[in-house]
């Protein structure tokens, strides 16, 4: 303060000068607390706008899909793309934000207006982690224009604030790589000083459906040609359509027509991406997740299914042999949400089948590794040593319940299904057929009666084994989602095996046994290899059983709905005009709170190893906060 006398003598306190302008402060925000909105006028979007955990921290999408249909599937002259260039296109690999007009697409972060500023204020933006996997974008007139190391944001700007966009190159890979996290910074140079801040977003993680996700749109095969066995496949895909909308899903059939393959369950893995969007409602994006084998099928999800709002994930395992079964997606099924031991799953767990034989033989690392990758769902694996294709699917399965976890465990039962034909017996039908299927083009239905079925050399010893072996599975499962036997649903079963390894017979022509020769060469035809590819690529350890579903597993069926169940028609033992292996299905369903209805799949895909669950894919509704419980 300057000081001066008066004429008086006494001291006079002249005007202080301005003060010169305040400290300069950058403010940086994220939607951290994922409403949609980056607020800019309090602290609900700043607190931990440096960390992020499952409950809290923004989030961002990997931009996978193909919004504006830009994505060439084929080259010069019609030839068809590589994998390789076919995964290389998506609304990510530009430098253009595509589709809509708002960017849906784009995680927003925003700067508080900055009052105050020198005339020479000028900002810069960097990624300082996770550049190589992300994109920035800043808004210019209406316009989204990409960020780069001479992008400058000027001082007008600054004083308005700013808004930025972020889009991920990928999905979350290797953890150990990069975690999905990406830091930004926005730096203000001045005459003034320099000052700084950041954010960190994750991208959001990749995610499978789960049982209590409504069912909105089935996935199938439709094999062309007119010789017979084709005819019944697409027989199949329209009583498949009629039982669809019976059970009120109103979007058609996706049909794969193209390569043949008829196991949609195992090229493809339905899943999702999700983030709340600007205008505040959940922003989802599905990802087909294509199969580690080598499987050409895989190719029409990039020619067919990806486009706006759908992308595609290939993550082909460099340790897998070509048609290990292991990685077909019949073998990934996911555990609804749930908590146990300190651990919470709110999207879900996943489970994976692997051989614990002794030979090793697990699902591809790159697959395992990108599945744990995302935080949420780290897979649990399973013994499916004992099943010759080796899935998951082919004995366990999860339902919606009426009850305060909301999910029961549905297994089969294969000492319930020993029970059906003692029973049978006892009473006096041991001559009964086993089955009821009728002959097919000309080869004859199977011969064989209950009293063989029972006095066969294997077919009891290897369904106490497959008991055991359940059992030991689902005590897995108790341990570590908590669920009792009162939440189990047990549905009769019976297996019988299709390798013994030291044996003779190695492989025990099982397709000729259920179904004829002309049945087996139709299978083999129309590229259902699973008995062949899987007995090469997936060698049991010595002394090893390899069994599969001897009556059409129920469990490998379809969840329509909450409450509607699609299950193989049984073609069982027929005992006083009823099927015993139907009544006792239907009951054991119904006991779980669910309708059941059947359909046919014994030449199309029984006689192949499968059911129709291997034969089909579901679609599910994603569209819930993937971070709350």
């Amino acid at each position: 303060m300057l000081l001066a006398l008066t004429t008086t003598g006494a001291v006079l306190a002249l005007p202080a000068p301005a003060y010169a302008a305040e400290p300069l402060r950058v403010d940086l925000r994220a939607d951290v607390n994922r409403d949609g909105r980056v607020d800019l006028t309090d602290g609900t979007d700043t607190a931990g706008e440096d960390t992020w955990s499952v409950a809290r921290g923004a989030v961002f999408l990997p931009n996978i899909d193909d919004d504006s249909k830009r994505c060439p599937t084929t080259g010069p002259g019609g030839r068809p793309l590589s994998d390789a260039k076919l995964a290389a296109c998506n609304d990510a690999s530009d430098k253009k934000v595509n589709g809509s007009a708002d960017a849906a697409d784009l995680a927003r972060v925003r700067s508080v207006p900055i009052r105050n500023l020198p005339s020479d204020a000028e900002g810069s933006v960097k990624v300082t982690k996770g550049a190589a996997q992300t994109r920035v974008f800043v808004k210019r007139n209406g316009a989204w224009k990409p960020v780069t190391s001479q992008t400058r944001v000027t001082r007008a700007e600054l004083r308005a604030g700013v808004e930025f966009g972020v889009e991920g190159k990928d999905v979350i890979r290797d953890s150990a790589q990069w975690d999905g996290r990406v830091a930004i910074r926005l730096k203000v140079a001045s005459s003034a000083g320099t000052a700084s801040d950041s954010v960190t977003l994750r991208a959001a993680p990749l995610l499978t459906h789960h049982a209590l996700q409504s069912t909105q749109q089935l996935m199938v095969t439709k094999v062309r040609g007119n010789d017979p066995w084709a005819k019944t496949q697409r027989k199949f895909v329209k009583e498949l359509e009629n039982e669809s909308r019976a059970a009120g899903i109103t979007k058609p059939l996706v049909t794969f027509e193209k390569y043949g393959d008829i196991w949609a369950q195992d090229f493809v893995e339905p899943a999702y991406l999700n983030m709340t969007g600007p205008d505040g409602r959940q922003r989802t994006m599905r990802v087909m997740l294509r199969s580690a084998q080598d499987r050409e099928a895989g190719r029409e999800l990039y020619e067919k299914v990806r486009g706006p709002n759908i992308g595609v994930v290939q993550a082909k395992g460099r340790d897998m042999q070509r048609w290990e079964t292991l990685n077909s997606f019949g073998n990934l099924e996911t555990i609804p949400p749930h908590a146990q031991g300190g651990k919470s799953f709110p999207a879900g767990r996943i489970i994976m089948g692997e051989r614990k034989d002794g030979s090793g033989v697990r699902p591809s690392k790159e697959i395992r590794t990108l599945l744990k990758s995302q935080g949420l769902q780290d897979p649990l694996l399973l013994d499916t040593s004992w099943l010759h294709v080796g899935h998951v699917d082919e004995f366990v399965q999860f339902l919606p319940a009426d009850t305060p976890r909301g999910w029961r465990i549905g297994v089969a039962d294969p000492e319930a299904g020993l029970r059906l034909l003692r029973d049978a017996q006892r009473g006096g039908h041991g001559a009964a057929k086993m089955f009821s299927v009728p002959g097919f083009d000309g080869a004859q239905a199977p011969k064989e009666t209950i009293d063989q079925a029972l006095a066969s050399r294997h077919l009891v010893g290897d369904n106490e084994m497959a008991a055991r072996k359940i059992a030991a599975n689902l005590g897995i499962l108790k341990r570590e989602t908590g669920v009792t036997d009162g939440e189990i649903v047990r549905v009769p079963a019976l297996y019988t095996r299709g390798m013994e390894t030291g044996d003779e017979g190695t492989r025990m022509p099982l397709l000729r046994r259920l179904g004829g020769s002309a049945a087996t060469e139709a299978a083999e035809t129309h590229g259902q290899q699973r008995f062949l590819d899987r007995a090469a690529s997936a060698a049991p350890a010595p002394g090893t059983v390899m069994t599969s579903a001897y009556v059409p597993g129920a469990v490998n069926g379809i969840l329509l709905s909450r409450d509607r169940y699609l299950a193989p028609r049984q073609w069982g033992p027929v005992i006083g005009g009823k099927d015993i292996f139907t009544e006792a299905v239907t009951a054991a369903y119904t006991r779980a709170g669910m309708k059941v209805s059947y359909v046919d799949d014994w030449y199309t895909y029984h006689v192949g190893m499968g059911e129709i669950h291997c034969g089909t894919n579901t679609l599910r509704d994603a569209s819930a906060a993937w971070w709350k419980p």
